[in-house]
This record gives C-alpha cells, structure tokens and sequence, in this order.
C-alpha cells in the first residue's frame, strides 16, 4: 500500500519570538527550536517504522509541488499567532525527509483549541494538477 498522504501529529512549535537566540553578532535557533527539531526527527524516524510507511513515496516528493495542511491545536484561542510555528514546522520536517520547502505550492493553516492536548497535525503530500497561472521559460541567472 503507497501513502498518498504524510500525516503526522506532531508537538506545538515554539513561537517565532522564542525560536531564535543571539549569540555574539549571529542569530542562531534557541535550544527549544533545536528541540523542537529533534523531536520532528524522532517521530519522523517512528513513523519510518510503521507498515504503510513507503521510502519510494517519499522520495517521490522530491522536486514535485508540494501542498501541506497545518492544523494547530492551542491551548488557548488568542496566546499564539496562527502562523507563527509555520516556518518552523515546515523547515524541521522537510529538512527530516531531504525535501525542498520552496517546492511547496499550497499551504492551508487552520487554528483550532485543545486544552488538554496542543499540538500540530500535518499532512504533506503531491500538489497533484497543480499549475501556475502562466506558464513561464525560467532562464538561469
């Protein structure tokens, strides 16, 4: 069976304030974004377990348009800007499966509530039929 869809649950990143350090004159990521990239990293490598996991999908995904759906579950309505864990999310799982986030073409972010148990739902996968508006000849610069 191929999966046609990635879908994983995974922790809350942390808040784009909270996601960077300064160290000396370089911006660097904090220990809870290197964190949050370790966990991504673990729960990549324990869904590479599970049976319907396909390592040829998923280095099918390289080089194709992308599409992903972000689903965060706050504990609260309003502490947290919607978009503020999506560059994060989308660094940390694509930089696990050796994929280019620029090749991401569609990208649906919701905001929901749950209390007990925050935390993003992620699926990725073809953006299958996907085309730009016009088609352009991209030269090389």
């Amino acid at each position: 069976m191929s999966v046609r869809t990635l879908s994983l649950t995974l922790p809350v990143p942390p808040s784009v304030n909270n996601q960077y350090v300064t160290v000396g004159r370089r911006r660097v990521l904090s220990r809870t974004a290197k964190a949050f990239h370790h966990d991504v990293k673990v729960i990549l490598g324990e869904f590479s377990m599970r049976p319907e996991y396909d390592e040829e999908w998923i280095a099918s995904l390289r080089n194709q348009r992308l599409a992903c759906d972000l689903l965060f579950y706050f504990e609260t309505p309003f502490r947290r800007d919607l978009d503020g864990g999506l560059k994060i999310a989308l660094d940390a799982v694509c930089a696990v499966l050796g994929v280019d986030d620029r090749y991401i073409v569609a990208l649906t972010l919701a905001k929901h509530l749950d209390p007990l148990r925050p935390r993003l739902e992620l699926e990725l996968g073809i953006a299958e039929g996907w085309e730009m508006d016009q088609q352009y000849v991209v030269l090389d610069s």
